[in-house]
């Protein structure tokens, strides 16, 4: 695009910089100029120079010295390049006329101190470069130049022109050290802001995940026995007309229970840093009596039942992981036949396993039109839909894994969900002789 490299170099040059802190930089070039004018002024560098051009003309040099140096702290954070150009600039005059080092050059300290610290890389370098070469230009300026009377450097004076480059590159290099420290420390603060931004990002992300997932279980369970109730009250309609009212307040209590989880979830949007009560154990009780008020025959089976009260996150995953399984077998399954639900509570580990006759696709009914929670699949096939995504991320959550697939006309989800130990129990029963359904290492 035409004119975007201008654009981007003067971007480069200058800072995006607030009016009052350019104002600030104006003020103190201001109050600069203001002593360094009437120092400069009176600063005659050759003998007799008054006399020769008169005393205006003779302080025209120091005039420009001073107001070259004093607009170089003007702009020096707005735009530290063209500052550090106009210290050169500066130097190089004052060089050029012969005149003495004098107040003016302590803008010199400013200029590489804002150079290393609001510049960019190059400005940065080429700073330091400016700190080493201005030392170097001035001593042989002081030693050999016009100030010196005319005298050739000597082993008495090369000692003190040591001393002097030393002093110099301290003095001039440590204003550049300094803006660079400052220059690191504003980066670090940088990175830790940004740093704190991503990880609030990455929160919120997590929790619309999580939010999202739980919708995702409220919705389908609910959907599902919604649809199956509907679905059995119009085909036992014409033999059975006293059905009708059951399926219907069955209808109409899942629904209620699904608006107030829905309404619940909205209100975590609206107030992220309330979660709100989540499902255990406790409700899986409520979530057979819905299964089997849709008209499914459910057999159930804790063997061994749990040893106290297992992690809030191992309930909440178990809860999610049977309500998937069952919802799946609602919507996809042979109502026939009965889905059977299996719970292990181990010592250091909980095994999930829900089996169910897969319909024949010939024979199921036409699913009522609603949202597609899960992707039906023939025998044989897996399931790809968020379902089965839900399952195994809420299995992961919890350091677990879900294996789901169709043995013949059968579909069969199975959990093993770590049980992190209550403290101070064994960490694992000796002598177990209850296999896991699968290996943690079987893909």
């Amino acid at each position: 695009m035409p004119g975007s490299g201008e654009a981007h170099s003067v971007g480069r040059v200058f800072r995006a910089l607030p009016v009052r802190s350019v104002v600030i930089d104006i003020v103190i070039a201001v109050g600069f100029l203001a002593i360094a004018l009437p120092v400069e002024v009176q600063i005659v560098p050759w003998a007799g120079l008054e006399q020769r051009v008169g005393t205006t003309l003779a302080a025209v040099p120091g005039i420009a010295v001073a107001f070259v140096f004093a607009g170089s702290l003007a702009f020096r954070r707005l735009a530290p390049g063209l500052s550090l150009g106009a210290a050169w600039a500066g130097a190089v005059l004052q060089m050029g006329f012969g005149r003495p080092p004098s107040f003016s050059d302590a803008a010199v300290f400013a200029v590489l101190y804002t150079a290393a610290a609001y510049g960019t890389r190059q400005v940065f370098w080429v700073g330091l470069g400016s700190a080493i070469a201005g030392a170097g230009i001035g001593t042989v300026y002081l030693f050999v130049g016009p100030l010196s009377g005319g005298a050739a450097v000597s082993w008495e004076t090369l000692p003190v022109a040591a001393i002097v480059l030393v002093a110099a590159v301290f003095a001039l290099g440590l204003s550049w050290t300094i803006g660079a420290l400052v220059r690191t420390s504003r980066r670090a603060r940088e990175t830790r802001q940004e740093r704190e931004v991503a990880r609030a990002e990455t929160a919120a992300e997590a929790e619309r995940v999580r939010i999202a997932r739980d919708m995702h279980d409220v919705v389908a369970h609910s959907l599902a026995v919604v649809i199956a109730q509907a679905d059995g009250a119009r085909y036992a309609a014409a033999a059975d007309p006293a059905a009708a009212p059951a399926a219907l307040a069955t209808i109409s209590a899942t629904a209620r229970d699904a608006l107030a989880d829905v309404r619940l979830l909205l209100t975590q949007l609206r107030h992220s840093q309330s979660e709100g009560p989540q499902p255990t154990l406790a409700d899986l009780e409520g979530l057979y009596a819905q299964v089997r008020e849709a008209g499914v025959d459910l057999r159930v089976d804790v063997d061994p039942m749990p040893i106290g009260d297992p992690p809030a996150g191992v309930q909440l995953a178990v809860f999610r992981i049977v309500q998937e399984a069952l919802t799946n077998a609602l919507r996809h399954g042979d109502h026939s036949s009965p889905v059977e639900v299996g719970l292990r509570w181990l010592p250091e580990r909980v095994e999930v396993e829900i089996e169910n006759v897969v319909a024949p696709a010939a024979s199921a009914p036409a699913p009522a039109p609603a949202p597609a929670l899960t992707d039906a699949a023939p025998a044989g096939d897996l399931p790809r839909g968020h379902g089965l995504i839900g399952m195994r991320e809420r299995a992961q959550l919890v350091g677990g894994k879900v294996d789901a697939g169709a043995d013949g006309p059968v579909f069969r989800v199975r959990a093993v969900i770590p049980v992190p130990p209550a403290p101070g129990s064994p960490s694992s029963a000796p002598g177990d002789p209850s296999p896991s359904p699968f290996s943690p290492e079987e893909s």
